[in-house]
């Protein structure tokens, strides 16, 4: 071989060399790299769909779903979790979510209107949730009556988030202007008398002394604490139902239910008009009305910067009047449980979403911006509390009356045996029948719809 040819092949073995060499480098950085990429790739796309009340703002919700929704994925890392949350108008949210149903659509969480959650139980749209409940150890960190509220037939199917409860809202100017004591309005006479005393004294500022709701749920608001301060209740069980042994019958119509229409008639025979369009308390930031027996939301109608001084403007009495001084009084809390619907596809991590939720430092940042009322003994209670006490006005008051707030029953003929109560209390409003007789008529319709 001459030394050309020896030279060459010496050249042609390095090349060859060289780019083995360089093909094993470039295999190794894509082998290197390769776990990434193909993790990447393959990664598990996951989205949890969601059905949550308006609120008032469809954004609202986001306080405390975008945090959790954060602590959610750093949990699961190998997921990519979305989230596909809508805002329903309550008029109309309950129909929606019935049709959702009857079409299986697949809806991982749900916010339950409190006198909702009997009726989509005995229906079997709501997961039983009471296993769940158990290991997370958690049920005790709630208020009672708030924690029983999403009971239904012994088990768990709604964890109590948002609340509400119904006081007495006033103007102190208009009070003064017309020379009345607000203390006169902790008692039915007092209360009427001072309705006197301001229509007289406001009648030329278009103002009016008291409001009285006549809107499709009047019961909630001008029947239900009245029954209950007299010690009366809506429905109660008794033996011998036809099918069912022991079950629910109405008994709003007993003497304690009579009485407490009886003082909704002694006010409009004062001139205290029933109000059909109901805004939540907007009539009344309008000083549309001096007095106001109205639901926590009503703060949300002042802007927030007025909240600081808004006790100097407003008085609140945390009670409905009572027949008698000393008698114990009663309110409505109502409000929205969170739960997860049979159809869910990711009923896990729906409910350990839920749990991140309403975990008290994520959810009470909502509490202190809106004045929503803490189901939560350490949100109202505990460290969480003292923000609160800071920004929302008469937050003691509110809290307070926890103790005597009252729920409508959970089960599954309650809309219907409120809309018996709502026609009874349409004809006392209207001079159409005596409060007895049309509590009577009432409670033989709600008889009939629970089956007795």
């Amino acid at each position: 071989m001459n030394n050309y040819s020896i030279k060459f092949s010496i050249i042609y073995t390095s090349l060859i060399t060289a780019l083995i060499l360089i093909a094993n480098i470039v295999a190794a950085v894509s082998f290197s790299a390769s776990p990434s990429t193909s993790t990447s790739a393959h990664k598990q796309q996951l989205t949890i769909t969601a059905a949550l009340d308006y609120l008032g703002d469809a954004k609202r919700w986001d306080i405390v779903l975008q945090p959790a929704l954060q602590e959610l994925r750093s949990r699961h890392p190998d997921i990519d979790i979305q989230l596909d949350y809508r805002a329903f108008e309550y008029s109309n949210e309950r129909t929606q979510f019935l049709e959702a149903m009857a079409n299986q659509t697949s809806i991982d969480i749900m916010s339950v209107d409190q006198i909702w959650l009997g009726e989509f139980a005995e229906k079997g749209f709501l997961t039983d949730l009471t296993d769940r409940v158990q290991n997370w150890g958690r049920s005790s960190d709630w208020y009672e009556e708030h924690w029983d509220g999403g009971v239904y037939n012994d088990k768990i199917y709604g964890i109590w988030a948002i609340s509400d409860i119904r006081g007495m809202w006033y103007w102190k100017d208009l009070l003064a202007e017309a020379d009345v004591d607000p203390n006169s309005l902790k008692t039915w006479d007092g209360y009427i008398a001072s309705a006197k005393k301001l229509n007289d004294a406001l009648k030329d500022k278009g103002t009016q002394g008291m409001h009285l709701v006549g809107a499709s749920h009047s019961p909630d608001m001008s029947f239900y604490p009245y029954l209950w301060m007299l010690g009366g209740e809506i429905v109660e069980r008794r033996d011998g139902h036809p099918s069912k042994g022991i079950y629910y019958y109405p008994v709003y119509n007993s003497t304690e239910g009579v009485r407490a229409l009886e003082f909704i008639k002694e006010q409009v025979n004062t001139g205290i008009k029933p109000q059909v369009k109901h805004f939540s308390g907007k009539e009344f930031a309008e000083r549309k009305f001096a007095v106001m027996l109205e639901g926590t939301w009503l703060l949300g109608f002042f802007p927030r910067d007025q909240w600081p001084d808004l006790e100097q403007k407003l008085g609140f009495i945390p009670m409905f009047p009572v027949p008698y001084e000393g008698n114990q009084t009663a309110s409505l809390m109502g409000g929205w449980q969170i739960s997860i619907p049979t159809t869910s596809r990711n009923k896990d991590l729906a409910w350990e979403l839920i749990t991140i939720m309403l975990d008290p430092k994520i959810f009470a940042p909502l509490n202190q911006k809106y004045g929503y009322l803490p189901t939560q003994i350490p949100i109202g209670e505990g460290p969480y509390s003292e923000q609160l006490r800071k920004s929302i006005p008469y937050y003691e008051e509110l809290i307070s009356m926890i103790s005597i707030g009252r729920t409508r029953p959970s089960i599954p003929e309650y809309p219907e045996i409120a809309n018996h109560i709502k026609q009874a209390i349409d004809e006392v409003y209207y001079g159409l029948k005596e409060p007895k007789k049309a509590l009577d008529d009432a409670a033989q319709k709600s008889a009939k719809a629970l089956a007795w």
